[in-house]
């Protein structure tokens, strides 16, 4: 991707739990202090907080800092549940939700509750009509819909959200299908790995590479068309060692995945390496893939927090 004027970068926590109260706020105080744009959660069933209420309470201690799942799974609650528990986040926090929604993807997930593991094209197929229902209920009025999975009859969604007509909405994606959704109907684009598995394993980490991020990047402009340049590029960085050996830590990563080491050096998903060096390559990928967008996780909120004081806004 080349652009005179490259989207602003700005960056992300993925957190999933704290052991207590105290614990959770400082994180999310920690993340505001440091220029972490937003917190987010994941949307399981394992060992990890409710995502409803502890963003929630991350929006109550801080002033700024945004709020938002990677992502909430659509098979989990009708989506005008969910939409009435999204809009009343939003107003409570006044305006600073992110809405990530999914076609749910962890298998585990469905077998533990009991839950039909549909095929991709039906998940897909009830997530698209979940984000229609979402929608309509957070616009103005009474709306209706009528599809193979929901059926709402002249309901008026309430509250509002503060962010009209939605707060704005993040797909992420692997597959063709949800990343062609995604360029036409989300404000963010997340790049993710294919998951049809599952599962995360080999299957995953193969459609991790440079090459691979590639080719969705490329699925993500065809189908945007005009709209590409008003869509911000997301990736999560599930892999972040700050060391001053970058060769050496991408050996462990590359050795603990079972990959090669050079698909780590080259990965959007690995940030390895010194600060300087992180700047460099999330510059370079802002400018191959226009990856503007960046999240860690929530180990790596202080030894990131430099790259984030050299980037943010720029």
């Amino acid at each position: 991707m080349s652009s005179s004027s490259p989207r602003p970068f700005r960056f992300g926590v993925q957190a999933s739990k704290a052991n207590t109260r105290d614990l959770w706020v400082g994180l999310a105080q920690r993340c505001e202090a440091n220029g972490y744009s937003c917190l987010t959660m994941p949307d399981h069933f394992d060992d990890q907080l409710a995502p409803v209420p502890a963003l929630m309470t991350a929006a109550n201690v801080t002033t700024d800092l945004r709020i938002g799942a990677l992502v909430w799974d659509n098979d989990y609650k009708h989506p005008a549940v969910l939409a009435k528990e999204l809009a009343t986040m939003d107003v409570l926090s006044d305006g600073r939700l992110e809405l990530g929604i999914g076609a749910g993807w962890m298998i585990s997930d469905y077998e533990q509750m009991g839950m039909t593991y549909d095929p991709a094209k039906i998940r897909i197929d009830r997530f698209v009509e979940g984000l229609k229902v979402i929608k309509g209920a957070m616009a103005e009025g009474a709306f209706s819909f009528s599809g193979d999975h929901y059926t709402i009859t002249n309901y008026n969604g309430t509250p509002k959200p503060v962010q009209a007509p939605c707060p704005p909405i993040l797909i992420g994606g692997g597959g063709k299908r949800v990343l062609s959704i995604a360029a036409r109907e989300a404000d963010i684009v997340g790049i993710n790995a294919t998951m049809s598995a599952g599962v995360i394993g080999p299957d995953a980490f193969n459609t991790m590479t440079a090459e691979a991020v590639d080719e969705k990047v490329a699925i993500v402009r065809d189908a945007a068309g005009a709209r590409f340049n008003d869509i911000e590029m997301n990736v999560r960085a599930f892999l972040v060692s700050i060391s001053d050996d970058a060769k050496q830590a991408a050996s462990g990563i590359a050795s603990m995945l079972g990959v090669e080491q050079q698909m780590v050096e080259q990965s959007p998903f690995a940030l390895v390496g010194p600060t300087s060096k992180l700047i460099e390559d999330l510059l370079e990928r802002r400018e191959r893939w226009g990856f503007s967008y960046v999240i860690v996780g929530a180990d790596d909120v202080d030894s990131f927090a430099p790259v984030v004081a050299a980037l943010n806004g720029k």
